[in-house]
């Protein structure tokens, strides 16, 4: 068996599905026809398979058979979040890169669509967090924060991206709110700025308030934090 042929057998796979001949839920043929089908060894078939299941596009239930997973773009993305789970914290940077490029764009794209029920949860938020002395409960209102303004564009892709990155820079959200002087108040300050954007529905406030939050953040860790630093 050599790679070349699972590569030919996981893009034979693929094509059958995006073709529709094996639909969203649908169950493959058993693994000895199709392996007779796609001319390939029982071997090669199962290494393209184990390789699709990894990319979240099958789904082995044990004792039932192989099934196209219902290839939701939100359930996708939780894949990517699965890869994100290996990720050393010597890879922080990126993900806050990540989230650089992520969030403002998504809070603008929130200006537009933003409900009144969402609004009033961000104010409840921002008040919350007025009160707070404890960096753990400050980060997960932090978390809260951002995750109901992503919520609030109705994209349930782009809400599960964000969620992947945000959950995972968490620890060092809280590591900086351990040790930076007066982080409530400039997290309370800050998320002000952005929430006023959202109410007054400006895209182009909501863009630069949420950007220049994330980049201050960014910017800090990343002047403090070495991989020998990172927290644990």
């Amino acid at each position: 068996m050599t790679q070349g042929v699972v590569d030919e057998a996981i893009q034979g796979l693929r094509q059958r599905i995006e073709s529709g001949e094996f639909g969203p839920g649908s169950k493959l043929p058993p693994e000895a026809v199709l392996a007779e089908q796609m001319r390939l060894s029982r071997l090669s078939l199962r290494e393209a398979v184990r390789a699709l299941v990894m990319a979240g596009v099958l789904e082995i239930r044990r004792g039932n058979g192989t099934f196209v997973t219902d290839l939701r773009p939100d359930q996708m993305m939780r894949v990517v979040g699965q890869f994100l789970d290996l990720a050393h914290d010597s890879h922080l940077g990126e993900l806050f890169e990540c989230r650089r490029v992520l969030e403002p764009g998504a809070t603008a794209l929130a200006a537009t669509r933003i409900g009144e029920q969402a609004l009033e949860a961000l104010h409840g938020s921002i008040e919350r967090m007025a009160t707070m002395t404890d960096p753990e409960r400050l980060v997960e209102e932090d978390l809260y924060f951002h995750a109901t303004i992503i919520a609030a564009t109705g994209n349930k892709s782009l809400e599960s991206l964000a969620e992947s990155i945000s959950q995972r820079t968490a620890r060092a959200r809280v590591w900086r709110a351990l040790v930076k002087e007066d982080v409530a108040a400039w997290t309370h300050q800050q998320h002000l700025g952005i929430y006023q954007a959202l109410l007054a529905r400006d895209s182009l406030a909501a863009y630069t308030a949420a950007a220049r939050h994330v980049t201050e953040v960014e910017q800090w860790i990343s002047q403090r934090l070495t991989p020998a630093d990172a927290p644990s």
